[in-house]
């Protein structure tokens, strides 16, 4: 049951961005807009559960000498998907906004990491549990970016804040915040553990 719940919070808790500090790159790119940033977040949710899914599903006969290669045509068929689905359904000017992004998932760090560091060696369940944790957690991280932006520069009219420098600015002083937010729950989550530990001795 502790796995269960690790693994269900562990995309809230060691979020993607402001903890692992992972995805960067399509995170400041287009978290300048929030329905840019939903679709984003949305798409990376669907690869990033759907890639679990498989090399977990898979991971018992990918030879580990050819498991990065093995992941690549996993998470780049899905990312395919994605981009063809959503370049039928989108508006023209959305896609043609972030479509570039969208092929860029294939190399998203977080995707790869959670490949790597969990979906390869744990069951599927929980690697699909992972998935949605971590997706999750990324699509929270990049709305919230996008939100403050767009009100910084639509409502407050700092249009800075639309720019690359004005999304590492905000993307800065959110990493601080959670930083700080996260040390203390893992500290009272530490003591908590020790006083439990200490009651049962």
């Amino acid at each position: 049951m502790t796995k269960i719940k690790e693994t269900a919070l562990g995309g809230l808790i060691s979020n993607p961005v402001f903890v692992m500090v992972l995805g960067l790159c399509p995170l400041i790119a287009v978290s300048n807009n929030i329905m840019n940033a939903f679709v984003m977040g949305m798409a990376t949710l669907f690869v990033l559960v759907m890639s679990n899914f498989f090399i977990s599903l898979f991971r018992k006969v990918i030879p580990e000498t050819v498991r990065i290669p093995c992941y690549i045509i996993i998470i780049a068929t899905l990312v395919t998907v994605v981009d063809m689905t959503l370049a039928y359904f989108l508006p023209k000017e959305i896609y043609n906004t972030i479509g570039m992004f969208i092929k860029l998932i294939v190399v998203n760090c977080v995707i790869f990491a959670r490949a790597e560091a969990f979906a390869s060696t744990n069951k599927v369940g929980y690697s699909l549990l992972d998935g949605v944790s971590m997706g999750l957690g990324f699509l929270l991280a990049i709305c919230l970016l996008a939100g403050i932006r767009q009100f910084l520069a639509q409502v407050v009219g700092l249009g800075i804040f639309t720019d690359t420098a004005g999304g590492f600015f905000v993307l800065g002083i959110m990493l601080g915040i959670f930083n700080h937010v996260y040390r203390r729950i893992i500290t009272r989550m530490a003591h908590k553990k020790k006083m439990l530990k200490g009651a049962t001795a």
